[in-house]
């Protein structure tokens, strides 16, 4: 156990080898972290678990440095396994401990674990004091579950935010003036890109009632990656930039092709961005990692996206990705459609379609080229980006 504050530990588990998360739908290229805290006050008051397979590990941990006999009570921030996936098993040696949650967090303890332990329902402002500390606790209702809370040990200062502000990341150290800040902030963008853009809106409303709280805040402890103790109030302005309708001043053209035509049109449309000076980045997306993918929509102003037609709609890489970026609910970003085909022609109209219905202005129409483009089709590509260009640059 590390200390991060008087008489408060960092008590988790670092998952170095851990690549995809959140079953296969996310990658994590820099492993992540299982952030459990233990303050040692009056109280002994453990702050979330472990993921399942660390279960031993962890409560050998807290047996050896505490002694689980010694825990008076359990706060679950969040029910999610990985951040639960432990608790059964500590709550079969110590099975009277009182449980700390949301009135939402009940019921998903419940419904996960099928137990009748003792069960504590607090709300936002409710207060609990373990000693020289005390515990308040702030509801994160849909920040990214609906039982998701955060608990600010008042006297130190501290917030324990949960998945809030956390990163997939497993660092050589444990605070954020220790490791590479470029890591950390492309980590720290991509869980939010991928995780916790469909709840914006209510992100920045809450970080707006946390301000009005007045708390004093010298340290953020996520449950995911590094501790903020360094100007710890950064990753709350960056999530409350985040969470404004974010853009950088690039479009992102993502593309997938059998036989190369389509792949030909990324390029000719890449050129005409550039004609009119507005940058791009571009990925196939078969051969992509989608989470990155993602990222860079999010921080990009507009997408183009584009498929040869097979079986009368698109390859399945972006038919997978077009689905994601749906689910996520981007708001004010432009978007485009193109691809090649053989007869029938369907992909550019189905990609502009799903991309109308998730939420992007498409101001123009799709652009399809038959077999493999011409000289003077070329041209037509080039065109098209410039267009989508100007359209960009109106702002």
């Amino acid at each position: 156990m590390i200390e991060i504050k008087k008489d408060i530990y960092w008590a988790g588990i670092k998952d170095w080898g851990l690549r995809v998360f959140h079953g296969h739908e996310l990658s994590t290229h820099r492993g992540s972290t299982y952030n459990a805290y233990i303050i040692r006050d009056e109280k002994t008051v453990l702050v979330d678990t472990v993921w399942d397979p660390y279960k031993e590990e962890f409560a050998e941990k807290l047996d050896k440095h505490i002694g689980l006999k010694n825990i008076d009570m359990i706060v679950i921030n969040h029910v999610e396994t990985d951040h639960s996936g432990a608790l059964e098993y500590i709550m079969e040696k110590i099975p009277d401990t009182p449980i700390y949650c949301t009135k939402n967090g009940a019921e998903a303890i419940r419904r996960h674990f099928h137990k009748d332990w003792n069960i504590n329902v607090v709300k936002t402002g409710d207060r609990v004091k373990t000693g020289k500390y005390e515990l308040v606790f702030v509801e994160m209702q849909m920040i990214h579950w609906p039982d998701s809370m955060l608990t600010y040990v008042d006297g130190a200062n501290l917030v324990l935010s949960n998945d809030a502000f956390g990163q997939h990341y497993s660092a050589m150290f444990l605070f954020n003036d220790q490791v590479d800040n470029c890591e950390l902030y492309q980590e720290a963008i991509k869980y939010y890109a991928n995780i916790l853009t469909p709840f914006s809106s209510l992100i920045k409303k809450k970080i707006e009632q946390i301000k009005s709280m007045n708390l004093t805040i010298d340290m953020i402890a996520p449950s995911h990656g590094v501790i903020w103790r360094e100007n710890p109030l950064q990753i709350i302005d960056k999530y409350y930039e985040w969470s404004q309708d974010y853009s950088e001043d690039f479009v992102v053209i993502i593309y997938d092709t059998m036989y190369d035509a389509t792949k030909t049109m990324a390029y000719a449309i890449g050129q005409g961005l550039l004609n009119k000076g507005v940058p791009y980045k571009m990925f196939r997306s078969s051969v992509s990692d989608s989470s990155d993918i993602i990222t860079e929509v999010f921080r990009s102003k507009g997408i183009i996206v584009g498929s040869c037609t097979v079986n009368n709609t698109v390859l399945r890489s972006i038919s997978g990705l077009l689905g994601e970026i749906k689910g996520l609910r981007f708001k004010n970003k432009l978007a485009a459609s193109f691809g090649s085909y053989g007869w029938s022609g369907e992909a550019p109209k189905k990609i502009s379609q799903e991309l109308e219905e998730a939420g992007f202005k498409v101001p123009l129409k799709p652009i399809g080229i038959k077999y493999r483009p011409d000289s003077d089709e070329l041209d037509q590509c080039v065109e098209f980006g410039e267009k989508f260009a100007e359209e960009i640059l109106k702002g």
